[in-house]
């Protein structure tokens, strides 16, 4: 079937157009299948057999949230509260969710991270990473990625987030290397580790990166959230696809990023939960560093799945512009992923919309908190 959207006020097409953001007016897009056949004038429109009026509204590519966390059991919101109110909390932090989801079953686990799925769908989002790393152990880490890629094909083992309660680090970490790994890898694209302050090490997430990248998988790093460290150049020595967090850089370590083909993907949800220092996305920029906007969707510390609410908080406090903020949210997140069908609206990318209730993007940072995102495609399907 093919579909026009049509009478599209404001297009950004991430392509050739005005500015950062390829912005055109009065344009139209064909669709034929899952892909983009034709983009142009609303005038030179092409017949369909579906025709969607945007109403002389603003449409873009969705958005490719490029880390999320969204198979676990239970929430954290005592914990969250206790935060808030500046109270120390003793409720167990991630076991608690590592607990959680050990102790759910499949279609619990899958029925909370598709509604999480559906929930950044309607908030215009069509591509989403999904991790693991609420197992723990061989079996638990295996199902999750097993369940996850019933809903995306963008899967990242995270086996290591944290070293479970009472087991020793390098035992672990030789797990995680060794079984763990080898039981994933078939349902994984990516692996990840945690490199920071109370998680793994330089030499850990170096051995852990290079057995996951034996097995042909992708990699991607949680690095320099906490403080400083070695997490940013290892994900650049070792040809990471993405260097995640990125709050407490060195100047080696922007140096580093903006030579390399690593993505520094920002997630500011995580430090609006947390009350946290915000990644300086302006330094990022000026340096020619790639950046990209995720949620980071978890119980613990960013509970959104919601890339708009993010966007706004980019441009409000970490100094990005708001053409910025929407092309880390659709190009960057993309790169991140290291996919060039999406986050653009050129011929033949894959037929990924969202349709604002907005006549520009800028009312995404504008109007925060306002549910402006009135119609999706996903691979040419409305939903």
């Amino acid at each position: 079937m093919s579909i026009l959207v049509d009478n599209v006020g404001e297009l950004v097409t991430n392509d050739e157009g005005d500015g950062l953001l390829g912005v055109r007016t009065d344009m139209a897009v064909a669709i034929e299948g899952d892909r983009i056949a034709w983009v142009g004038p609303k005038a030179q429109a092409p017949a369909a057999d579906q025709r969607i009026d945007a109403r002389g509204q603003a449409v873009l590519p969705g958005f490719v949230d490029s880390h999320a966390h969204l198979v676990f059991a239970g929430d954290r919101a005592a914990e969250f509260g206790a935060r808030m109110a500046g109270k120390p909390y003793t409720g167990g932090g991630i076991r608690t969710t590592v607990a959680a989801t050990r102790a759910a079953g499949d279609d619990e686990l899958l029925r909370n991270a598709g509604r999480l799925v559906a929930e950044a769908r309607r908030q215009g989002t069509t591509t989403i990473e999904i991790k693991s790393g609420y197992g723990l152990t061989v079996a638990d880490e295996a199902r999750s990625l097993r369940l996850a890629r019933e809903l995306s094909g963008e899967t990242t083992f995270l086996g290591a987030h944290v070293v479970p309660a009472g087991t020793d680090p390098g035992e672990y970490v030789d797990l995680v290397r060794g079984e763990m790994l080898a039981a994933c890898a078939p349902y994984a694209k990516w692996v990840d580790v945690f490199c920071d302050r109370g998680a793994f090490d330089e030499e850990q997430t170096r051995a852990i990166l290079t057995a996951g990248k034996q097995l042909g998988l992708g990699l991607r790093v949680h690095a320099n959230q906490l403080v400083e460290g070695p997490g940013v150049r290892l994900a650049v020595e070792l040809g990471a696809a993405s260097a995640d967090h990125c709050t407490h850089l060195s100047s080696a370590d922007v140096d580093a990023l903006a030579d390399s083909e690593t993505v520094a993907t920002l997630l500011p949800g995580a430090e609006f939960s947390t009350r946290s220092p915000y990644p300086d996305a302006r330094r990022l920029i000026e340096a020619g560093v790639t950046v990209a906007l995720a949620t980071d969707c978890n119980p613990g510390s960013s509970y959104t799945s919601s890339m708009p609410f993010c966007i706004a908080l980019a441009v409000r406090d970490m100094r990005m512009t708001p053409a910025e903020a929407v092309h880390a949210a659709t190009v960057g997140g993309a790169r991140a992923l290291r996919r060039d069908d999406i986050g653009h609206l050129r011929v033949g990318a894959r037929a990924d919309l969202t349709v604002l209730d907005a006549p520009s993007y800028l009312h995404l940072a504008y109007r925060p908190g306002v549910p402006l995102v009135s119609k999706v495609l996903h691979n040419g399907v409305l939903s």
